[in-house]
């Protein structure tokens, strides 16, 4: 009984490593559609905002971390038209100081969080 015991547990723990995999929902959640689409329906609260840097710029490697790839125009006005229609959330981006204007990408993470990253 102990041994069978022991093999249901393993079985209950490596279900529940799956169950968080599938949280992140896809590989593409961060290309431009992906990150939009989830910005658009985003209710939580679990969001960061980081500053930007140039990650290709050697002149921004001493002024803070390496950030997430630059963005083209387009997908940063896609970016930003998404967190407009998502009246919550631009409401809290703006309680927490953050113009939206100022966002020139967003990632989620595994976990499902956000971040902003701002200029």
């Amino acid at each position: 009984m102990n041994r069978v015991a022991k093999i249901a547990i393993a079985a209950a723990f490596s279900s529940l490593a799956f169950a968080g995999v599938s949280r992140a929902e896809s590989l593409g959640m961060n290309t431009a559609q992906g990150i939009e689409q989830t910005l658009r329906t985003f209710q939580g609260n679990d969001f960061n905002v980081q500053y930007f840097y140039n990650w290709r710029n050697l002149d921004d490697e001493d002024t803070g971390p390496r950030s997430a790839p630059q963005r083209s125009q387009s997908d940063v006005r896609a970016i930003q038209a998404s967190i407009d229609a998502n009246k919550s959330l631009a409401h809290k981006l703006n309680n927490d100081g953050v113009n939206i204007r100022n966002v020139v990408n967003a990632e989620q993470a595994a976990d499902g969080s956000i971040t902003f990253y701002v200029r």
